[in-house]
């Protein structure tokens, strides 16, 4: 029998849902029985938390490795962080103390990943503001995992339903990512998305290419980056065996690939596919970094400081992220 991988999960920003929503997706049997979780973070905040919000998941407890982890329902196993300030987080409250821990906690687990003691890192969401207060000098999850892994340029994917959507760009304005585009910048990004869709299990995945302008541009009458960059591109995959559509409306493309016309759709900018997924399904969207040393999957919400610790938090990301990672991790251990 296959043992269940080791999955590392990051509290997020402390003073945010993070805490909460791990304890609710760990109090889940599911989670347990797919593979062995083990918290990344601060003991403490998540004592404090369980007690304010009315959240459970069991015995929290402390653990010097992931390798030391049992994995058993009823017990939360912690790989303890500790930064300064932690003894002063309030829930809900934007400090640099919270965007320092969040910082320590994704560092942490990237350090177990490349050590082998963690098959994945599933993260709670983080807060920018904090992280921008703590000094951290990376915006996001994406750029941090791209640091702390060595890994400059990994791939973003949403998975709600069946359908999967992959960012040419995320953090960026509207006008610097419609920049961005280029002809060799679509065609490299095709051939990347075509082989991480072949990693996942997909032998001959059909990927769908979001336009940019309305209609496509009705062959120029309302953009050219269509005719110049887009249409290129798509082409000169296709000649390589890859099968990619023209660029399509971005109003109907995420739909058809719901109704199973493509296995995955390429968004050209950050909320042409966010507003797609968000839309489809807000707490059921997950999120895979891919193209690192170790697997990321991670909520595809905030840090919702207004509700945080309260107790009404919606668990089931964090628990669809854990539960994606398990899933990936299977699929990429099966016989081809």
């Amino acid at each position: 029998m296959t043992p269940k991988p080791t999955i590392g999960i990051t509290l997020g920003d402390p003073a945010g849902i993070g805490p909460e929503i791990v304890l609710g997706a760990l109090s889940d049997g599911e989670v347990h029985e797919r593979c062995v979780p083990v918290v990344i973070g601060y003991a403490g905040v998540l004592r404090r938390c369980s007690i304010a919000s009315g959240v459970s998941a069991g015995e929290i407890v402390t653990i010097e490795s992931p390798k030391a982890a049992l994995g058993v329902k009823g017990k939360v196993e912690v790989v303890h962080v500790e930064t300064d300030g932690m003894q002063d987080i309030c829930p809900g409250i934007v400090s640099a103390d919270a965007g320092t821990a969040a910082d320590a906690f994704v560092k942490r687990a990237c350090e177990l990943g490349l050590g082998g003691e963690i098959s994945a890192i599933t993260t709670a969401p983080i807060n920018k503001e904090a992280l921008r207060l703590a000094g951290v000098p990376h915006i996001g999850h994406t750029e941090m995992l791209a640091a702390y892994l060595d890994s400059p340029n990994p791939l973003t994917l949403f998975v709600t339903d069946n359908m999967r959507i992959f960012f040419l760009s995320r953090h960026l304005s509207l006008r610097e990512a419609i920049d961005y585009i280029s002809a060799e910048r679509v065609y490299d990004f095709i051939r990347r998305v075509h082989s991480a869709m072949t990693d996942l299990g997909v032998a001959k995945p059909r990927i769908g290419l979001a336009a940019l302008n309305p209609h496509a541009s009705d062959g120029g009458q309302f953009g050219t980056e269509e005719r110049e960059h887009l249409i290129p591109a798509a082409a000169r995959a296709r000649e390589q065996g890859i099968d990619v559509s023209d660029p399509m409306g971005a109003d109907s493309i995420f739909n058809m690939a719901l109704e199973g016309r493509f296995d995955c759709v390429i968004s050209l900018y950050h909320d042409q596919g966010h507003i797609a997924a968000k839309t489809r399904d807000f707490h059921g969207t997950v999120t895979a970094t891919l193209g690192l040393p170790v697997l990321r999957t991670s909520v595809d919400h905030g840090t919702a400081f207004d509700i945080a610790w309260k107790g009404i938090a919606n668990p089931i990301s964090m628990k669809l992220a854990i539960l994606a990672a398990a899933e990936m991790l299977d699929t990429a251990r099966a016989p081809k």
